[in-house]
């Protein structure tokens, strides 16, 4: 029957299919070029910060000045983009995408694309805790739906290309192909219309962004680190638990991340601009003296697996950041979540690790294999997908010998936040942008 499906669809539809096909690579190698200039952006304006920062360390007057003053200016920047010209470009825009695919959202491509590009640069450039998966997901989302218009295609068509982009966006982000396939399949699955073509649409464009990406960017795990060995059957149990953790880890992140967007979406402008000030100075003064506990945390999981931190300090890390994270999505950034969730897991695994190897060292060889499976653990608690999350983290740190307690840990901590009665995120996030959206129509 489904190769019947496949030949009849060829047989009638030639046209459509070649369109999908010479699509998906079109989508992946345009979304490939943005992400990789995305990522060197952002790279540009950090050396930029850098520079000053280097330049002031002579006057311990302008130490302090300096960082703020270039925080605020790209935070302010920002934000006046995003609010004033494309309020959907707000947080991570994956809800935005999810809600296209429903028929809920409409994706308007010739705002999105250079307010989330430059929006998502400065905000990030500033040291907000906020990942750059979010804007390449929705910018890759946005090029699908370019190309669409451009090349004509019938209506419904269209949910594919965007679906493509969603994938290359989050390939390109994270050197991670087949994450960006699965987090079509597992993520979007109540809103995207499968078919054969259509995978090999998505298949293409998620293949081709991190061709392009590598030829640009290099070849080279996004987290280098060391690779692990298997850990023995007898400390399976270990890695049960430590899901269960971040199980209530997930629910409790979810919860308050709403609140924090809750609590900045409904205040007065005079009173919300005030916040943004003393948030950029906080970063700003942060960016000096305490850098682990701002930005997307790329930095702080490098420092994590290389131990080059005091164990005592990771639990405080962690929770700071956590409320970092919360107070920078709450704002109304450009940014994702995935990049902080992940760097929150490392970190908490990192700790937890380093006390189950103390107390059982014949069964764990290394902490940071629990460092690897917290990555997944708490992607999987607050996204809700643990394929991607397994799959995502393996292709990331290149750890494919970890698959099993991979498995283990995201099973227990997908279950525990299922039984508490956790959304995920982006399905919260959706709920919400059209409540408020209702709440404006019936104020009008």
């Amino acid at each position: 029957m489904i190769e019947f499906k496949r030949s009849y669809f060829l047989k009638k539809k030639p046209r459509q299919v070649y369109i999908l096909l010479f699509s998906g690579i079109a989508i992946g190698g345009l979304t490939g070029l943005v992400g990789s200039i995305f990522q060197l952006a952002i790279a540009c304006v950090e050396n930029f910060r850098n520079y000053l920062l280097t330049f002031s360390i002579h006057n311990e007057v302008w130490q302090w000045v300096v960082p703020i003053v270039f925080t605020l200016t790209c935070l302010f920047f920002s934000l006046f983009l995003v609010r004033c010209f494309a309020p959907e470009a707000s947080g991570s825009g994956i809800q935005e995408i999810e809600g296209t695919l429903k028929g809920k959202r409409v994706t308007k491509w010739q705002r999105i694309l250079p307010i989330k590009f430059f929006g998502g640069v400065f905000s990030l450039s500033a040291g907000m805790v906020a990942g750059r998966e979010g804007p390449t997901i929705q910018m890759g989302g946005a090029i699908g739906k370019m190309l669409s218009k451009k090349f004509g295609i019938a209506s419904e068509f269209s949910h594919t290309f965007i679906a493509a982009g969603a994938a290359a966006g989050l390939s390109v982000a994270f050197n991670a192909p087949l994450a960006g396939i699965l987090f079509i399949i597992e993520e979007m699955r109540p809103c995207f219309k499968y078919s054969f073509m259509s995978m090999q649409c998505v298949i293409l464009a998620s293949l081709v962004s991190d061709i392009v990406l590598r030829m640009i960017m290099g070849q080279h795990p996004d987290i280098p680190m060391t690779t692990f060995i298997t850990p023995s059957v007898a400390s399976l149990w270990i890695f049960v638990i430590f899901g269960c953790i971040f199980g209530v880890m997930g629910v409790i992140f979810n919860k308050y991340l709403l609140k924090t967007l809750d609590y900045f979406t409904y205040k007065k402008p005079k009173t919300y601009w005030m916040n943004i000030v003393l948030i950029g100075i906080c970063v700003g003064i942060l960016t000096k003296v305490y850098p682990e506990v701002i930005g997307g945390g790329y930095l702080i999981i490098s420092q994590a697996l290389k131990m080059q931190l005091p164990v005592m300090t990771l639990l405080s890390i962690f929770f700071i950041r956590m409320v970092t994270t919360w107070i920078c999505y709450g704002t109304g950034i450009p940014g994702g979540i995935f990049a902080p969730v992940l760097a929150l897991g490392t970190i908490f695994g990192m700790w937890f690790g380093y006390y189950v190897h103390y107390f059982f060292p014949d069964l764990v060889c290394h902490p940071g294999i629990f460092a690897v499976a917290g990555m997944s653990a708490l992607f999987t608690a607050t996204v809700g997908a643990p394929l991607t999350g397994i799959v995502l983290v393996a292709e990331m740190t290149l750890n494919y010998e970890l698959l099993l307690p991979l498995i283990l840990t995201c099973f227990s901590a997908t279950i525990i936040s299922y039984l508490l009665g956790n959304n995920p995120i982006y399905e919260s996030l959706l709920i919400r942008a059209l409540r408020i959206a209702e709440e404006k129509t019936n104020n009008n």
